[in-house]
């Protein structure tokens, strides 16, 4: 798709030629749609890293103001009127992917990245936004276990927590015509999601829902990547509650396993507090899983992430937080 056929798509007759109210939902996925396509066609490629990497970089003499593309849709560095062509400048504005700041440049408000092929919108950088869609390494390890670990050709897939739906996206394309149920608390998670299913060629329902308790049916395969962190601002995408942080991973767990269809499998990747040597995930899930129609597969996929936070007093007695998979298979009936 060249800049002229997509500017076309996007841009009819009665377009306004300056940002205005704020877009129908409706418009605004369909263009978000195109910007997509288009994105995709012109071979863009983008992997979000950390905060704390995304801080340092753009804190670079070099990096106060965009100079391409990916510095305005990765990085979300601001950019001035006229670094664009017109037609994608135009586009971006439109769909409220670009927004003027009082200075005369644009901010962008979303990100794109690629994950295992496919591309996804997130929220822009910084994170701070209680309802912030996220995605980063810990998004690309966790699509990874899900390759690794899923049962073939599951028809039913729950993902739930789902963000910017990067496990249910790339659980469902590896498959051949599962139902996905992408789920979540934030209504921006879900709206985004959906745009980045529909581009990757996945057919799905959303559901709006606080906990895996609250979702009815049962289903062969069900993705999960919670909230792991102790966050004193209570944000969703990253607040995982008591147990040093890890107390959503083990209800969601829990509660996701209960989910499972005979012979299903629950996918979760997750962080864990390592403290004075002990993994607290690890002994919950252990202590609360001691049933013969469960099994549970847990490993570390990284000793050692977010060391950063490890400066918070919060995290006083912690040793390290690592990266953790963990599996829970349901016995055949």
């Amino acid at each position: 798709m060249n800049l002229t056929r997509y500017a076309n798509k996007l841009n009819d007759d009665n377009a306004p030629t300056e940002p205005g109210p704020a877009l129908a939902r409706e418009e605004k996925r369909e263009r978000l749609l195109a910007l997509l396509s288009f994105l995709d066609a012109e071979g863009y490629e983008f992997i979000a890293p950390t905060p704390a990497t995304h801080a340092r970089v753009i804190a670079r003499p070099d990096r106060k103001e965009a100079r391409t593309l990916v510095d305005a849709l990765g990085w979300s560095l601001p950019v001035a009127p006229g670094l664009l062509e017109p037609e994608l400048e135009r586009a971006l504005v439109e769909a409220e992917v670009l927004a003027a700041r009082a200075d005369g440049l644009l901010m962008p408000c979303l990100r794109v990245s690629r994950v295992e092929g496919s591309l996804f919108w997130h929220s822009a950088f910084p994170t701070d936004a209680r309802d912030s869609v996220f995605l980063g390494p810990d998004s690309c390890r966790f699509a990874q276990l899900i390759l690794a670990e899923m049962p073939r050709d599951p028809r039913t897939i729950l993902d739930y927590g789902a963000g910017a739906g990067v496990g249910g996206i790339v659980a469902a394309r590896r498959c051949n015509n599962a139902q996905l149920l992408i789920a979540d608390i934030n209504p921006k998670a879900l709206f985004l999601a959906s745009i980045n299913a529909e581009h990757a060629g996945v057919s799905h329902q959303l559901i709006e829902s606080a906990r895996p308790s609250e979702i009815e049916g049962a289903f062969d395969l069900v993705v999960t990547h919670p909230p792991f962190m102790i966050d004193a601002d209570r944000r969703a995408y990253r607040d995982g509650g008591d147990l040093y942080g890890g107390q959503l991973s083990l209800e969601w767990a829990l509660e996701g396993a209960a989910l499972l269809a005979p012979a299903g499998w629950l996918v979760m990747h997750t962080g864990a507090s390592i403290v004075r040597g002990k993994d607290v995930l690890f002994d919950a899930l252990r202590s609360r899983l001691r049933t013969s129609e469960l099994s549970l597969s847990y490993r570390e996929l990284d000793p050692d992430i977010f060391g950063d936070e490890l400066d918070n007093p919060c995290y006083i007695d912690v040793d390290r937080i690592a990266a953790v998979g963990a599996v829970i298979e349901r016995a055949p009936t």
